[in-house]
């Protein structure tokens, strides 16, 4: 079973003598959430995602419950002696998979973000936005349990935010764990299950419930053998759920998530009968 990822009391500054970058951070990620991260530039907020990825370690405090974790950085070395496939199948297996099974994640994966035409192409040679996509497909070939995303977003055209949100909602629908920061406020708005802001050093949690109009929904009606459980995994997807009949039930869902959320009721053995998908300002 996972555990939750918990920092307790952590403390990061730089150097010996180094001004305290946060202190006294409490933090738990449990497995299946969606955690935003806010704050004004240079306030910490990268270190915070540093740290809980595991690339710098807390200067006080603990880090306990560590999942298998990728990391997308803020700015990606472009200057490396790879193609973005070698580049990627090298990730793959350092990830433990095989070699062939790397090389097939880093196609599915460059395919999926709009960048197979760029496979063959050296890194050193990719433009800013292709150089993103290549970021956001290491940290996406293993499947990992924690993804942690720094500014992911920026750079990438309007299909490839578009599958990047995808694929944050693919990772939280299994149980994984997701941490991001990004500059745009409509970025997943509504979705996620926690929003924290870095203010003074200090890591503080924003209180109330996030506003559910906050990014488009969809609204889909299902229906399934009477007295059946919808799957676990919709409820990890859909923003609410309600039973409105024998095995009749309406989800809304965030626009985001509604393609996660129509393949698990699909997959889902016996598989769930979808009746409509429409917005919620429909009438029907």
């Amino acid at each position: 079973m996972r555990r939750e990822l918990r920092l307790d009391g952590v403390g990061r500054r730089y150097g010996l003598r180094g001004p305290w970058v946060l202190r006294g951070v409490e933090l738990g990620v449990p497995p299946g959430a969606l955690v935003r991260v806010e704050g004004a530039n240079g306030t910490g907020k990268s270190t915070l995602l540093r740290l809980l990825a595991g690339i710098d370690a807390p200067t006080e405090g603990r880090v306990t419950g560590r999942p298998r974790t990728a990391y997308v950085p803020e700015r990606f070395p472009p200057a490396l002696p790879f193609t973005a496939a070698q580049y990627l199948t090298h990730l793959g297996t350092v990830h433990g998979l095989s070699r062939r099974a790397a090389a097939r994640a880093a196609g599915h994966w460059l395919e999926r973000l709009g960048a197979a035409g760029y496979a063959d192409t050296r890194l050193s040679r990719l433009s800013k936005g292709s150089s993103q996509k290549v970021a956001v497909a290491q940290a996406l070939l293993a499947e990992p349990e924690l993804l942690v995303l720094d500014e992911a977003w920026t750079g990438l055209d309007a299909d490839a935010r578009g599958e990047l949100e995808r694929a944050v909602a693919e990772r939280t629908a299994v149980g994984g764990a997701v941490v991001f920061v990004d500059h745009d406020p409509r970025r997943l708005a509504g979705v996620p299950d926690a929003v924290y802001a870095v203010r003074d050093g200090s890591l503080h949690r924003r209180t109330g419930p996030a506003p559910v109009s906050a990014g488009p929904r969809v609204v889909v009606r299902v229906q399934g053998p009477a007295g059946a459980v919808l799957p676990a995994d919709v409820h990890r997807t859909a923003a609410s759920a309600e039973e409105t009949g024998p095995g009749s039930h309406t989800l809304t869902v965030p626009a985001s998530h509604s393609d996660v959320l129509l393949r698990t009721l699909l997959t889902a053995r016996p598989p769930w009968h979808v009746v409509s998908v429409h917005a919620p300002e429909e009438r029907r």
